[in-house]
């Protein structure tokens, strides 16, 4: 690396530490008794936000595809701390599942004060082979399902002043190799959801969005897809999700986690060959 890479390099970092050492702090006592819908909730990230706002005493509503997991992952909130802990089974690729999800939230908490939106589609780690039926479905769930809820949740959010956060991904905004349809969708999520927000504070709304962009997390679907193909450290799947609670609190516009997704990106539009070669090597690929 050369003297100006390093001074550059040192140089963000500072300012990083500098922009978070004078970050405002999460006031725990603002979650107690919120109102939260959080979405692929059975597992993974999904799972450890749920414990998180039921540690702060919120009220929870989670949902994924499979009952009895929720039903363990909802008792263990009400242990946790959570003023009510509640599931709804539901399917995200299906056309009526989305919006019935929020209307029957809204129904058990009378009214929303957070929707997180973390679910996604079983995602296949390999080269392109031309599949665009499975590429149509997992838009479906990845995109179009957020869309959706965000919408049928959004007069329910302007009525509380409420929290639209949005689980992203490097991976969509900085393409990866074998997972073509999953940064596509990445990418066209945090396309909507940015415009989106430019449309919200244009209009002076009260809801805030975050779009929080993930790097590579410990989670067993993670690890079972990829940790052998990578000598990448995988990042706390609990810190995570305590960072995208707080950032969606403060009501931040985004947040990257761990931080060294945040030097990925920068380097995409300052220097591309940089980051071409991090995407080309980091996973083990013999032709």
């Amino acid at each position: 690396m050369g003297t100006f890479a390093k001074v550059l390099l040192a140089s963000i970092c500072v300012v990083y530490l500098a922009v978070k050492w004078n970050a405002p702090t999460l006031d725990a006592e603002s979650l107690r008794g919120a109102r939260v819908l959080v979405t692929g909730a059975s597992t993974g990230i999904g799972e450890q936000i749920a414990y998180h706002y039921a540690r702060f005493g919120a009220r929870v509503v989670i949902t994924a595809r499979r009952e009895k997991v929720l039903q363990q992952v909802a008792e263990n909130c009400t242990r946790l701390g959570a003023q009510e802990a509640l599931y709804i089974a539901a399917d995200m690729s299906s056309e009526q599942d989305p919006e019935k999800v929020v209307e029957l939230a809204l129904e058990k908490l009378g009214g929303l004060d957070y929707l997180v939106l973390n679910h996604i589609g079983t995602s296949h780690f390999r080269m392109w082979d031309g599949d665009v039926e499975y590429f149509k479905w997992l838009m479906k769930v990845n995109l179009f399902s957020y869309v959706q809820m965000a919408t049928k949740a959004m007069d329910a959010l302007e009525q509380s002043k409420g929290s639209l956060v949005v689980i992203s991904s490097l991976l969509g905004k900085v393409a990866s190799p074998f997972m073509a349809p999953y940064s596509s969708t990445k990418s066209a999520l945090n396309g909507f959801f940015r415009a989106l927000h430019h449309e919200l504070s244009m209009k002076k709304s009260n809801v805030s969005v975050t779009i929080c962009t993930l790097g590579f997390i410990d989670t067993d679907a993670a690890m079972d897809k990829v940790g052998k193909l990578t000598d990448v450290p995988a990042a706390s799947a609990t810190d995570a999700a305590l960072n995208i609670v707080t950032s969606g609190a403060l009501r931040e516009e985004e947040l990257f986690y761990p931080w060294s997704t945040y030097l990925v990106t920068l380097t995409k539009d300052w220097y591309p060959p940089i980051t071409n070669h991090i995407m080309q090597s980091i996973f083990k690929y013999e032709p």
